[in-house]
């Protein structure tokens, strides 16, 4: 048994008997204490418990350790510091066992099973199909796929899903954006209009439609010959999309059209049950939703006096067909113009009748492009926005993926271009594959040496510092993994595998792997392996390749 499991096994144990009930996980979370010196695992259970039992912390932690009644198996010591946390010092025949667990639990090794099977969404990107994505959309991208990873790790039932906008105002002005400049490529000029999209792409899908049907949709009337350019224009960019998504490496489970909404009437069934609710009102010809009652600053329109249903409308109903499908929990991941978007939204779901924390948003922050030390400003062929694809083709996408989930969401990313490029120990990506693949390269010699990593091992003799650091930091993995999950912070998986392939390369520069010592040699060569696994599992959880040669 791991120790972390050991120790929640027994935190749990220790709970009970205070009469307290661990379905919180918060309560069962194990912390690294910040201070060397001060033990492996902390246990801060106490402070989290001081309002509800009414107590201090230290003595909730004196009742807590008696309770725990540690193995010195896996337990060499176990003290309380500081307000109340238990600092437990990990026994070294706890760690050197923990070397074959580790390589025992092979590709499962850092899951866990408190996600419980809830059912969970994640719904990102959604870009307006209206041009190429973007480097932010890049971003959202790769931390939308991270978080819904590990998510699947601690025991989530998850789903990836894009909202595809292929309705409403912004497709009528695709469409005649894209008449203009099919119109010109036939000699007649023209204006986009105001609100319009003036990205060369259009131009190349005007050639494109020219090419294909001639000028055979000149002859249609004007609003029809609009509508069937959007359509066209629709189709391709979403085909675009797709393309960027699949070279990216992500997979959506499902592409939601908003068209399927208005065709289904879902937007005018939310209508009726907010109206059944008497949420909604009438004032100077518009329908109203009675948002304020929920902690909106305002009340907001859902039918213009013009009769149309607004985008907040539309989204009602889209993120009630998300519940209606089974999800517990929806996470949205959205831009930060849309920050203010959010108590709207979560009064609306009130007012449904779902409980505010079951939907979650999370900001992400803009991204700054350098080269040179100098901002890069403006695409080479999308005019004023930065392609995604463009990205990808400079850095690849193991780069890519890593520096976008390298930050917190709040923070803004400042992405070096020449830095994601670089093939040395610079660069955190290349750094951090270099430690799988010099692992690889140590297990290839060792097997010409007639060494073999699947043979048996005695690691008792796995005892100096460095060895003990490796295998500590090889068991941070599931925690590192559980608190990534739990509090929405994908960035701390590359921190935790750049410090893993750190504290690999000191010591495999102090310490000889393969040597004329057999039974050390071997030891050595299981601790490498399953170092070299959990490097795998991380970059896996990423989508980032693990070489076995560089």
């Amino acid at each position: 048994m791991k120790p972390q499991i050991y120790v929640r096994t027994r935190l749990e144990n220790a709970l009970r008997a205070l009469g307290i009930d661990p379905i919180d996980p918060i309560l069962l979370n194990l912390d690294k204490p910040k201070q060397d010196g001060f033990g492996d695992l902390a246990i801060t259970s106490a402070m989290s418990l001081a309002r509800d039992l009414r107590q201090p912390p230290r003595k909730i932690a004196e009742k807590l350790l008696q309770l725990l009644d540690l193995d010195q198996f896996y337990i060499e010591k176990a003290e309380i510091a500081g307000p109340g946390f238990i600092n437990l010092y990990l026994a070294k025949s706890c760690l050197q066992r923990a070397v074959l667990e580790i390589l025992d639990e092979r590709d499962t090794f850092g899951s866990d099973d408190w996600g419980k099977g809830i059912r969970v969404q994640f719904e990102f990107v959604s870009a307006n199909p209206t041009g190429p994505l973007n480097i932010v959309s890049a971003r959202a991208a790769a931390i939308g796929d991270v978080l819904a990873a590990l998510h699947e790790k601690v025991g989530f039932v998850v789903e990836r899903e894009y909202y595809v906008n292929d309705a409403g105002r912004q497709v009528n002005l695709l469409g005649a954006s894209l008449d203009v400049r099919y119109r010109a490529e036939l000699g007649t000029a023209g204006e986009i209009p105001e609100g319009g999209y003036h990205g060369a792409y259009l131009i190349d899908l005007a050639k494109a439609i020219l090419e294909e049907y001639g000028s055979s949709l000149a002859e249609l009337p004007d609003q029809e010959r609009r509508e069937r350019l959007g359509r066209l224009a629709l189709d391709a960019m979403l085909a675009k999309h797709r393309a960027s998504l699949d070279k990216y490496r992500l997979n959506y489970d499902r592409w939601f059209h908003e068209t399927r909404l208005r065709q289904q009437s879902e937007h005018l069934n939310v209508l009726k049950v907010l109206q059944d609710k008497g949420l909604i009102y009438e004032d100077e010809g518009a329908t109203w939703f009675r948002s304020t009652q929920f902690g909106d600053e305002k009340d907001r329109v859902l039918v213009t006096s013009e009769g149309e249903p607004t985008y907040f409308l539309i989204d009602i109903a889209y993120h009630q067909n998300k519940y209606q499908r089974g999800f517990a929990v929806l996470h949205d991941l959205w831009g930060p113009d849309h920050h203010g978007y959010i108590d709207r939204m979560r009064a609306a779901i009130q007012a449904l009748g779902y409980a505010a924390d079951s939907f979650r948003v999370h900001i992400i922050q803009q991204v700054n492009l350098f080269r040179g030390g100098q901002v890069v400003k403006m695409s080479k062929r999308a005019g004023e926005i930065i392609e995604m694809d463009e990205l990808i083709e400079e850095v690849g996408v193991d780069a890519a993926r890593y520096f976008f989930v390298d930050r917190r969401l709040s923070q803004p990313l400042d992405f070096d271009i020449d830095l994601a490029k670089k093939k040395s120990d610079e660069n955190p990506v290349y750094y951090i594959q270099y430690a799988h693949a010099r692992i690889s390269n140590v297990l290839r010699y060792a097997e010409e040496q007639g060494f073999n990593s699947a043979m048996a091992a005695d690691l008792s003799v796995l005892t100096n510092d460095a060895e003990m650091e490796l295998i500590k930091k090889c068991l941070e993995f599931p925690q590192v993994v559980s608190k990534a999950a739990q509090f929405i912070e994908p960035h701390r998986l590359p921190n935790y595998l750049y410090e893993l392939a750190n504290v690999f390369h000191r010591f495999y520069h102090d310490n000889r792997v393969v040597s004329d010592d057999g039974a050390l040699t071997q030891a050595r060569l299981l601790l490498i392996q399953a170092t070299r696994q959990v490097i795998k599992n991380g970059l896996t959880l990423m989508q980032i390749t693990a070489p076995e040669n560089m």
